[in-house]
């Protein structure tokens, strides 16, 4: 078989790297793909937003499956033009990934169908929604109303900070801004597969939002991640499953929007361990899904495609998951989540060799004398795999010590309080 993943970061790579271990899979292509991608598949220069270049290519290559990384095809309608011409496609469609492009249209369908979530209001008129920050309670929750890269959320600590970011959103031309209550409580990133029907969990993960040790500094995509949550149990998976995951896809069911691909629920869990939702995307997480696949043990590539194809409950009852640990650490450009600079030589990736430690490139490229150089913000993801998390943590800040470029910066605590201390609990919005 073969397959085309759109997309260009560490989740793709990562998404490549296991579709390659599938029997059934013959060639990869991967679209635009990046420097360690490119060792794995054959890169394609299309954009990810190049919605009927994507689609020719598909129709001139006989790709059987094209799985979908990031969110922007998705809301662009990817799937639909892929639909339209009869070519299998992994991932919902434009209607359905709302959920994830629209905070507003998320929360009113959440409050529609009863799926818990804080508090909120919705404001499309600047003065209005300043009034209404003027009388809330703080911390408060500002976002953008619309794809933003993980970075249009702000916990505002006073009535000021929320007025600059009210103001920034409308400046910025986002049509409107949700205004939310201030959750507290462990933080957990649920994703599951579903054929519109079924869904079947991945294991959870943890990812850490802040750009800066002790959960300090601006949001970002995500400096880091770890799996499986031990407080995760089968009693509070099947909370979920029963007030979130189902009520949500029978909603968008009964919406006339069936979702088929990737659910991801970001909940919080509260001290009567009662999960609420942060948010919903509709694609892979990313940093997420570079320890969780890891600890997949099924094939990707059939999961997908039974997915895909609606036949996931004929397929699957659960998946197989190791019992193993994994920490994934992001490596970013200086500067980053504000401004940065491209282009540095990377060096001591040759020196990471070993099958419990993998290097998933999120922004590289090569230049013209073929060495691999900084292309992002998020440049490198390193993952590690062991028995326990202390083993995993150990193992990946190891690993970090080997990796070279100018102004490189990362987390040096990504997990760190859940190795000494498993009750840890976040703030997240």
């Amino acid at each position: 078989m073969k397959v085309l993943v759109v997309g260009s970061g560490g989740r793709e790579h990562t998404l490549v790297w296991k579709l390659k271990q599938s029997k059934k899979v013959s060639q990869i292509f991967c679209a635009p793909g990046n420097a360690g991608i490119r060792k794995l598949a054959q890169c394609v220069d299309i954009r990810v937003d190049d919605i009927n270049g994507l689609c020719q290519f598909a129709k001139d290559n006989n790709i059987d499956l094209t799985v979908v990384g990031p969110e922007l095809p998705l809301s662009l309608g990817i799937v639909d033009t892929f639909k339209k011409n009869s070519l299998l496609i992994y991932g919902p469609t434009q209607a359905a990934a709302r959920i994830e492009s629209s905070k507003s249209y998320a929360k009113k369908l959440m409050h529609k169908y009863k799926v818990p979530t804080a508090a909120f209001a919705v404001f499309d008129k600047e003065t209005q929604a300043i009034d209404h920050a003027r009388k809330s309670k703080y911390p408060l929750v500002v976002k953008y109303d619309g794809l933003a890269s993980g970075k249009g959320v702000f916990i505002c600590e006073t009535f000021e900070q929320a007025r600059k970011v009210i103001e920034g959103c409308f400046e910025n031309l986002y049509k409107a801004v949700v205004i939310e209550e201030f959750l507290v409580g462990r933080e957990v990133s649920f994703q599951v597969i579903t054929d519109g029907y079924n869904a079947i969990p991945l294991s959870p993960a943890q990812d850490f939002k802040k750009a800066y040790d002790g959960n300090t500094g601006s949001n970002t995509g995500g400096m880091g991640a770890y799996a499986p949550v031990d407080f995760v149990d089968t009693k509070l998976e099947q909370k979920i499953a029963e007030k979130v995951i189902f009520p949500i896809i029978d909603g968008l069911n009964n919406e006339g929007t069936p979702f088929a691909g990737t659910l991801y629920a970001g909940l919080m869990v509260d001290e009567k361990n009662d999960p609420y939702v942060i948010e919903f995307n509709a694609r892979f997480g990313d940093p997420e899904t570079q320890v969780i696949l890891p600890l997949l043990e099924d094939d990707l590539f059939q999961i997908l495609y039974s997915a895909a194809t609606g036949a996931l409950s004929d397929d699957y009852e659960t998946f197989n998951i190791s019992d193993s640990h994994a920490i994934t650490v992001v490596i970013a450009s200086g500067g980053y989540p504000g401004n940065f600079k491209k282009g540095y030589p990377i060096e001591g990736l040759e020196n990471i060799d070993d099958d419990d430690l993998i290097v998933f490139h999120s922004g590289t490229t090569m230049n013209q004398y073929g060495e691999v150089v900084t292309n992002g913000g998020r440049v490198l993801t390193v993952t590690a795999t062991a028995s326990t998390l202390h083993r995993a943590y150990d193992r990946v800040y190891e690993s970090i010590d080997l990796i070279k470029f100018k102004d490189m910066r990362y987390r040096k605590d990504i997990a760190k309080s859940q190795v000494k201390d498993k009750d840890f609990f976040v703030n997240k919005t």
